[in-house]
C-alpha cells in the first residue's frame, strides 16, 4: 500500500504517538506506576457531580435522545455558546457574544485546523511558520502542522530562582518574527507547569497585534475552568487572541470538547474546516456543563474543588522529591499550575530517553523531555538541557507517586 505524502507524514513515529502507545501498552499493568500521561485525576466529588448531572439527564424526558440523537451546528450548540459568552462577559468583561464560539471534537483537532489554517504554504508562495515563544511546550503541537517545518522557537530564558527551583522566561531578545504567522503558548504550560505572566502575555499580544497575526492561547488547564492555576494572573482575551478551551481537565476528557473563543471571522472559517473534517462536534459536553455555564457554578467546582486539589497535590509531590532526590544535582521547575512537574536532572549524561527506557524496565512511565523541545534551530541541537528534563504526572495515588520518584531517583543517580 502506498501513502500520500500526507499519510507519510502521521504514520512515521512520533513523539506524540510513542507515548500514546506506550501509555496504552503499559495503562493497568498490575505494578506499573503511570506517571507519563495528561489524564486528569478522578476526583470523588467531581465524579459525583457528573454522576449527578447525567442522572438529571436521563430523568429529564428526551433530553438524553436530543444529546446523542441529533447534530449540533458544524461548531456546536447555540445555547452552549450564548452561556458560555454570557459568563465569559459577566467575569472577565470581555465582548463576546456566541458568535465568537466554536466547539471542535476535542482541543488536539483544534490545534490541528489551526496550525494548518495558519502555517504552510501561503497563497502567495510563502512558507508561513508558527512561532513558540517559550520552550519546552506540548508535545501535541509538535506533529500537527501538515508542514513539518512550520514551528519555530528557540532557547528561553532560566531564572534559578530558589535552591532547586527554576523558572523559564521569554527571551524576547531572540524572537524572529520573519515569516511567522501566528503565535501560540500554553498557559499553564505543559509541560513544565509554568504560567506565563501578565508581563509576557500583554508583550506577546502586542506583538501579534503590530505584525496582524494571531496569539493563539492554549487554555487547556487555565481559567475559568479547569481553573488548574495557582498564581494570582488575569486571563486575557481581544480580537486578536484565539483562545483554546476544554472541558478535560474538569474531569469530562472522553467528551472530547474543545473551545474556541476567537473573533467572527476565524469562527467561521473553523466552521467551515470542521464541517468538512467532522460534520458537528459531540454535544455530550456541551449538554453536561450547559446549566453550571448558566448558573456559574462550573467556575465555583473549579475553584472550590479542582484547584485545591492539584494544589496539594502539587506540594506534596514536591516534598517526596526533595526527600527522594537528596544528593542528586537537580532543580524542579516552579509549579504554577497543570497537573505535571517538570524535573532538570543537571548530571544526566545519558539523556531522557535512555533514562525513560531504564525506568519503564522498572515499571515506571514517566515521558523524556527530548520531545517538548521542537523547532529549535540547529545550534541548539548540542544544547544539554534539551536532554536532562522529564516530565511527570502527580495526579495519581500518593504511594504510586512516592515510590515511583523513589525508583526515578534510583536512575537519575546512574547519570
Amino acid at each position: 500500500m502506498k501513502f500520500s505524502a500526507f499519510g507519510e507524514r502521521f504514520i512515521n513515529d512520533t513523539g506524540i504517538k510513542d507515548l500514546v502507545d506506550d501509555l496504552g501498552k503499559y495503562a493497568g499493568l498490575e505494578g506499573t506506576i503511570m506517571l507519563g500521561g495528561g489524564n486528569p485525576a478522578l476526583i470523588p466529588e467531581v465524579n459525583e457531580i457528573w454522576r449527578n448531572r447525567m442522572a438529571e439527564i436521563l430523568k429529564n424526558g428526551d433530553q438524553l435522545q436530543k444529546m446523542l440523537g441529533l447534530y449540533g451546528t458544524s461548531i456546536g450548540s447555540i445555547k452552549f455558546f450564548d452561556a458560555l459568552a454570557e459568563l465569559l462577559s459577566r467575569e472577565y468583561g470581555w465582548p463576546v457574544t456566541g458568535k465568537n464560539i466554536a466547539v471542535i471534537n476535542g482541543s488536539q483537532t483544534s490545534c490541528f485546523l489551526l496550525y494548518n489554517m495558519l502555517s504552510g504554504r501561503m497563497p502567495d508562495g510563502a512558507s508561513g511558520k508558527i512561532l513558540l515563544p517559550l520552550m519546552p511546550e506540548y508535545i501535541g503541537y509538535a506533529d500537527q502542522s501538515i508542514d513539518p517545518e512550520s514551528f519555530v522557537s528557540f532557547r528561553p530564558g532560566i531564572n534559578d530562582y530558589a535552591p532547586n527551583m527554576f523558572k523559564y522566561q521569554v527571551d524576547f531578545d531572540r524572537i524572529n518574527m520573519n515569516g511567522v504567522n501566528a503565535i501560540t503558548a500554553s498557559r499553564p504550560t505543559n509541560p513544565t507547569g509554568n504560567v506565563l505572566t501578565d508581563d509576557e502575555v500583554s508583550r506577546l499580544s502586542e506583538l501579534a497585534a503590530e505584525h496582524e497575526i494571531p496569539l493563539i492561547l492554549d487554555n487547556a488547564y487555565g481559567l475559568p475552568f479547569p481553573g488548574i492555576i495557582f498564581e494570582d494572573v488575569k486571563p486575557v482575551w481581544n480580537e486578536n487572541i484565539v483562545l483554546s478551551m476544554s472541558l478535560s481537565k474538569i474531569g469530562l476528557p472522553a467528551t472530547r470538547t474543545g473551545i474556541i473563543v476567537a473573533n467572527e471571522k476565524m469562527i467561521e472559517a473553523l466552521s467551515a474546516m470542521s464541517a468538512v473534517v467532522s460534520l458537528a462536534p459531540s454535544g455530550v459536553g456541551q449538554e453536561m456543563v450547559l446549566p453550571m455555564l448558566e448558573d456559574g457554578s462550573l467556575i465555583d467546582i473549579s475553584r472550590d474543588i479542582v484547584m485545591p486539589y492539584y494544589r496539594a497535590k502539587s506540594r506534596q509531590t514536591i516534598k517526596y522529591i526533595k526527600e527522594s532526590f537528596g544528593s542528586l544535582d537537580y532543580s524542579i521547575h516552579k509549579s504554577e499550575g497543570a497537573i505535571f512537574l517538570w524535573l532538570w536532572f543537571k548530571d544526566l549524561g545519558s539523556g531522557s530517553v535512555n533514562l525513560y527506557n531504564r525506568l519503564k524496565k522498572r515499571g515506571v512511565i514517566i515521558v523524556p523531555g527530548e520531545y517538548f523541545f521542537f523547532g529549535l534551530p540547529e545550534e541548539d541541537e548540542t544544547w544539554e538541557h534539551r536532554h536532562q528534563c522529564i516530565r511527570v504526572n502527580y495526579s495519581q495515588d500518593f504511594s504510586d507517586v512516592k515510590r515511583g520518584l523513589d525508583i526515578i531517583a534510583e536512575e537519575a543517580a546512574k547519570g
